[in-house]
């Protein structure tokens, strides 16, 4: 069963993949392009009350969005974040990070941050459509 924070961010229509108990989200408003979320479905609201299993579970999910990451967007940083100011359900937001914008179906993503933090208020939002194609395009290159 997802919880709040799961659903707050569009689960299960931003699914790009799961294991164990982790959900990788598309992030809907990208600070910067290929922006995710991670997601515990544990019943938990902080980092250590994760089961052992849930950590080693947390290995695999971030090598792998570590390598689609690269493959698709080329980042030269990543941040993982944990800011859990808003949601309390165990998640953090995973931003790749780039100097030069990256361009993706018709439209431009810049790192409005870039070098410093990342400015989360620049995301951009994306429309219905474009949300349903980068999710299916991240969706396709995880499986591969």
């Amino acid at each position: 069963m997802p919880n709040a924070t799961a659903k707050k961010f569009g689960y299960p229509d931003t699914l790009v993949a799961e294991h164990g108990p982790w959900l990788v989200l598309l992030r809907p408003k990208q600070p910067t392009l290929g922006s995710l979320v991670v997601v515990c479905r544990e019943p938990v609201t902080a980092l250590g009350q994760l089961d052992a299993a849930a950590f080693a579970a947390l290995q695999p999910v971030i090598a792998g969005i570590e390598r689609l990451l690269q493959d698709f967007v080329g980042y030269e940083r990543i941040n993982h974040l944990m800011l859990m100011m808003v949601d309390p359900d165990v998640h953090f937001h995973v931003l790749p990070r780039y100097a030069d914008a990256r361009p993706y179906a018709g439209g431009v993503f810049a790192d409005a941050g870039w070098p410093g933090p990342p400015q989360l208020d620049a995301a951009v939002s994306l429309t219905s459509e474009q949300q349903q194609a980068l999710t299916a395009d991240l969706r396709a290159r995880w499986l591969a």
